[in-house]
């Protein structure tokens, strides 16, 4: 690689406060620190939190209840609350590795890639149309999502995950996934109808380049596209570099990602479909063309003879007269299958329709399976761009990276023997996934952080830049980033440290002094309490009342949504199959512009951009939609007939409605509650009021 490509640009040099930012220093192992009360360390993680609280006079809260314990630990790892039987198995296993044998059965678990599948699929902007006014389909994208569930389910090596999704078409040809990965970069928004068709090109290329410095990075290059950045120390030749390992590739919206053996198996069953139409074929012809040619030279008799000699005349010797005779007659010489079948005798009709039978019982061999992805292309300059418009080029650029991480090459790894062979995207998959990379395990660990606790080390999880936030616990982040390479670029060696910490497992309740100097959390003295996700609502309706169909994969789906939502409304089409409308909601239809409307009144994403952490609103649609949405009450009306089996008393339903809905039992004081209440109404009004109580939307 020429080291000049790694040069900051001269117009916008790199300051010492930039050089010295934290995000874009070495990543190093600090010592776990000495701490007083080391009783209660459990990890490494909680020797690093405890000495931040020991420092200020804090605390921690004490550790959570186990029906806490687990409602909360499954949730964080499959979106789904725990089954009765799940929660007698952990209450009544004492042993010391009880907590251990709870986390390994839930990675183990399909609907752990489901889960946290979801996760980084807000980071990709995941979507299965187009946007834009005509919101065209993307028939393939679904590939994509479930590619992702499949790499968190096989706990995919991050660094492999990030070179897969950046480079797999050129690094990895032959394993479908690694094609299919690359759809990464295809998911923003496209405006295919554009009357400019290289204005289109350039936002899509804008688009990968501003998504990967976002997921990847944590850095908002795109900020730099128009000019010089103005907080961060990226430049416009920074951004145009960077765009220029994107540039030589093609989009594709239907490459073909299968394997070796599903071609050469489906190559087969086409020689024999290809073979069988013919054979086909050639019996219909043997019964039809001798009598369609008799019908029509019956036809010709009946015509003019200026016509019939018209049709005579070869083509390209006919007048002009001739030609429109021929035109205005043709129609009268087709022969109809109707007509062929009545004009057959006996036995003609016999054979043709044994061969029209046989023509209808062949079964082309399906078409293989493809994906959006990205294929290598032809060299293409790049240049720096004024304001951004393509029809303002300024000088060429070079692929490069950008000049304040450009110290950052690895041994050698980063421009490997990849840059001679023009494989642009392998140089720069190989120069994210270095171990010494500044930022891209810190950013990694940082969103794996941020998911358990409600809130990353760095509170800006895309944003490690000089206008983010610092990071809270800058040893602990760097410990993390450390351990993550070193176990393998894991995933779920990482939930094992953390769901396993100490500082993991305390309650949501402090002591009043450790409140009052930390009201914020920000030396993690307690779990925070969550709100669950619209998903993760909704698939818990579904599952609490036992409806939940856990078909995985394929094609997305379409369950009913009010009419009076979307009246009128083009491109949801309810699936046909009922279970489908009761599968999981990562597997609901990713429409742009016709978002499924429970999930969207609990802050789903806007999925035009990669979302690092969603908001979090408080409505009166959300509180309407618990007590009224149709979803909500076949959930109340299910869950009451499972409160019910048995022939148990009021009592039991009462309890095991509380199981169900908020993974503990009543207390005294609420079943007194709930027995007064029902005298009155039925059991399913119960479970209307338990499925709208913040302790089912919130996990402790």
């Amino acid at each position: 690689m020429d080291a000049a490509q790694l040069e900051p640009s001269e117009a916008h040099p790199l300051t010492a406060q930039s050089r010295d930012h934290w995000a874009f220093q070495p990543v190093t192992r600090p010592v776990p620190p000495a701490v007083q009360h080391r009783d209660w360390v459990r990890s490494p993680i909680d020797a690093f939190i405890l000495a931040w609280m020991e420092q200020a006079g804090l605390a921690p809260a004490p550790p959570a209840s186990r029906e806490a314990f687990i409602r909360r630990v499954t949730f964080d790892l499959t979106g789904l609350p725990p089954t009765l039987e799940e929660i007698d198995v952990y209450l009544a296993d004492t042993s010391p590795r009880a907590d251990e044998a709870l986390v390994e059965r839930l990675l183990g678990s399909p609907h752990y890639g489901e889960r946290w599948g979801r996760h980084w699929l807000d980071l990709a902007r995941f979507g299965e149309t187009d946007g834009f006014e005509h919101d065209a389909v993307r028939g393939n994208a679904w590939r994509y999502r479930d590619y992702v569930i499949r790499a968190f389910n096989e706990d995919k090596p991050y660094d492999r995950f990030i070179r897969e999704q950046v480079a797999g078409d050129e690094l990895f040809p032959d394993d479908p996934d690694a094609v299919t990965a690359t759809a990464f970069n295809l998911l923003g928004p496209d405006m295919v109808d554009s009357a400019d068709q290289v204005q289109r090109r350039m936002n899509r290329l804008n688009d990968m380049t501003d998504t990967t410095g976002l997921a990847f990075l944590g850095l908002t290059v795109g900020c730099a596209r128009c000019h010089d950045h103005k907080f961060e120390p990226i430049t416009q030749r920074d951004y145009y570099s960077l765009q220029a390992f994107f540039t030589p590739a093609t989009f594709k919206n239907d490459q073909v990602v299968a394997t070796a053996v599903e071609e050469a198996v489906h190559d087969k069953a086409m020689r024999r479909y290809e073979k069988s139409l013919k054979m086909t074929r050639e019996l219909l012809a043997e019964v039809e063309d001798p009598l369609r040619e008799r019908l029509r030279e019956e036809r010709m008799r009946q015509l003019p003879e200026d016509a019939r000699a018209a049709h005579a005349t070869p083509e390209d010797q006919r007048s002009e007269m001739q030609k429109r005779l021929v035109k205005q007659t043709v129609k009268k010489l087709e022969v109809l299958d109707k007509e062929l079948g009545a004009a057959m005798s006996g036995e003609e009709r016999e054979r043709w329709e044994e061969a029209r039978n046989r023509m209808k019982q062949l079964d082309k061999p399906a078409d293989l399976p493809m994906s959006m992805a990205l294929q290598p292309g032809s060299p293409k300059a790049t240049h720096i761009l004024a304001r951004g418009s393509y029809e303002m080029p300024r000088e060429e650029v070079a692929a490069g990276f950008p000049g304040v991480l450009a110290s950052y090459r690895g041994p050698e790894r980063a421009a490997s023997a990849d840059a001679s062979q023009a494989r642009q995207r392998s140089r720069l998959a190989g120069w994210l996934t270095q171990p010494d990379h500044p930022l891209a395990a810190r950013v990694i660990v940082n969103r794996i952080w941020q998911h358990h606790f409600g809130r990353g080390l760095v509170r800006t999880p895309s944003d490690f830049g000089i206008r983010g936030m610092p990071p809270t616990h800058p040893e602990l982040l760097d410990w993390l980033a450390v351990e993550f390479v070193r176990r393998g670029w894991s995933i779920k060696e990482m939930h094992r440290l953390i769901l396993l910490s100490a500082t993991y497992r305390q309650g949501v309740e402090a002591a009043p002094e450790t409140r009052a100097k930390d009201p914020e959390n920000e030396w993690f003295t307690r779990w925070t309490r969550q709100r669950l996700e619209g998903e993760a609502i909704r698939d818990s309706l579904l599952a609490i009342s036992g409806r939940l169909n856990p078909k995985m994969g394929g094609p997305g789906v379409f369950p009913p949504i009010p009419a009076e939502l979307f009246e009128g409304a083009a491109g949801w089409k309810v699936s046909e199959d009922e279970r489908d409308h009761r599968r999981r909601s990562i597997y609901i239809f990713a429409r742009r512009n016709l978002r499924y409307p429970f999930l969207e009144v609990f802050d789903a994403p806007d999925s035009n951009l990669s979302c690092a952490q969603r908001g979090q609103s408080t409505t009166a649609p959300q509180s309407l939609t618990l007590l009224n949405a149709e979803a909500v009450l076949e959930a109340c009306r299910a869950t009451a007939r499972r409160a019910g089996e048995g022939g148990v008393s009021q009592a039991d339903q009462v309890r095991r409605a509380y199981r169900l809905i908020l993974g503990r039992a009543p207390s005294g004081e609420e079943m007194d509650l709930a027995l007064a209440f029902l005298e009155a109404s039925p059991m399913e009004e119960l479970c209307r009021a338990l499925f709208n109580l913040n302790a089912f939307v919130y996990v402790d």
